[in-house]
């Protein structure tokens, strides 16, 4: 039997129930999704790429069907590392659509049998993403229905209760 693997690609910083919703959505079609996220060390993330593995490992637990993962360069190397051809992503609005489209043309450009595979999610996450759940954090605000528990403990471990932070450091 051949097993239909697909990797879903991203920074995670943080996970969201938006990517979670995503991922659910997946299965129904998908054998296996490799979590997949991305070491980039030009990039500053919230969270180290350990405890974004950790937070990704607690949130899906012994899921057999799910597996988490790393990479660093190309998406498409990763892919071929991984024998896997087929990605998915998650699209929220045009927005994404133009940005994701680029990118699943660029891959399929640099490696032909690359397919990518994108998912709406409900509509309650239509508007999630990890740059605003962070934003919203880092100003104060509440963010507990868009984001899994461990995401919510694992910030307040690094910037308390309020979260509020400056602009300096919002935008470092």
């Amino acid at each position: 039997m051949n097993d239909r693997i697909a990797v879903y690609p991203g920074s995670y910083d943080p996970l969201t129930n938006g990517h979670i919703d995503i991922i659910q959505r997946g299965l129904k079609i998908f054998d296996k999704i490799i979590v997949a996220a991305l070491k980039n060390p030009a990039k500053t993330y919230l969270f180290t790429l350990e405890e974004r593995l950790e937070i990704m490992k607690e949130t899906f637990g012994k899921n057999k069907r799910i597996e988490i993962d790393y990479f660093e360069g190309l998406l498409v190397n990763y892919l071929k590392k991984r024998n896997v051809k087929t990605v998915v992503r998650g699209l929220r609005a045009i927005s994404d659509f133009e940005i994701e489209f680029q990118m699943a043309l660029m891959n399929r450009q640099i490696n032909q049998e690359i397919e990518t595979i994108f998912l709406v999610p409900s509509v309650s996450y239509s508007f999630v993403s990890s740059r605003l759940v962070k934003e919203v954090y880092l100003l104060g605000g509440e963010i507990r229905s868009m984001v899994p528990d461990i995401v919510d403990q694992k910030l307040k471990g690094k910037y308390g209760n309020h979260g509020i932070v400056t602009a300096q450091e919002l935008s470092e």
